[in-house]
């Protein structure tokens, strides 16, 4: 198994890029809000996911995750459904301010 690790950033953040002659399986998806709950939502934040298919761009046909929110000092985890990737597909995700989420994405070689 292998993982990968990000900041979410305000623009687009590719957390995997399918390698040439490569299939992934995904298996997980965490998503954690670094920021310190201070009772008034202030470091809440969302993000959204796309899973782009090689050769295209990231449009709302791709989007899986919309504008989810992730509350402070809380995770957000997809682990439930299993996806299948291949040569050339990516993960994006793109956050929104505050900027305080990070990602870690778990795969297996199919």
């Amino acid at each position: 198994m292998a993982i990968v690790n990000a900041d979410v950033s305000t623009a687009d953040t590719t957390l995997l890029t399918v390698p040439a002659s490569k299939k992934y399986a995904l298996t997980t998806l965490l998503v954690c809000n670094t920021g310190t709950d201070d009772g008034t939502g202030g470091n809440d934040s969302v993000f959204d996911c796309h899973i782009v298919p090689s050769g295209q761009s990231k449009t709302d046909t791709n989007l899986i995750l919309n504008n989810l929110e992730v509350a402070a000092a809380d995770t957000f985890t997809f682990a439930t459904e299993r996806l299948i990737l291949e040569e050339g597909d990516r993960v994006i995700l793109v956050g929104a301010a505050p900027a305080n989420l990070v990602a870690t994405l778990s795969y297996l070689e199919v």
